[in-house]
C-alpha cells in the first residue's frame, strides 16, 4: 500500500505539466479551511468512536466499585 503511494506521489510530482490557469489567492484558504474541515472530522469520529464506549465501561467500572463498597459497609 506504501509502495503504490509512494509511485503516485512520485508520478504526480516528476511527471507534471503546465495547467495555464490561474489560481487566485482565495482559492488557497478554501483549501486550507477544507482540509482543515475534513482532517477535523476524521478526529472527531476516531474521538466518537474512541471516548464514548470507554466513558460508558468506566462508568460502569465506578458504579460496580460502588455497589461492591455499599454490601460491604
Amino acid at each position: 500500500m506504501f509502495n503504490i503511494i509512494l509511485k503516485t506521489i512520485f508520478i504526480f510530482f516528476f511527471f507534471v505539466s503546465a495547467a495555464y490557469a490561474y489560481l487566485g489567492p482565495g482559492i488557497a484558504g478554501g483549501v486550507l479551511v477544507a482540509t482543515l474541515g475534513v482532517v477535523i472530522a476524521i478526529f472527531a469520529a476516531i474521538f466518537g468512536v474512541i471516548w464514548f464506549p470507554l466513558k460508558r465501561f468506566l462508568k460502569r467500572r465506578k458504579e460496580k466499585k460502588i455497589e461492591k463498597q455499599k454490601k460491604f459497609d
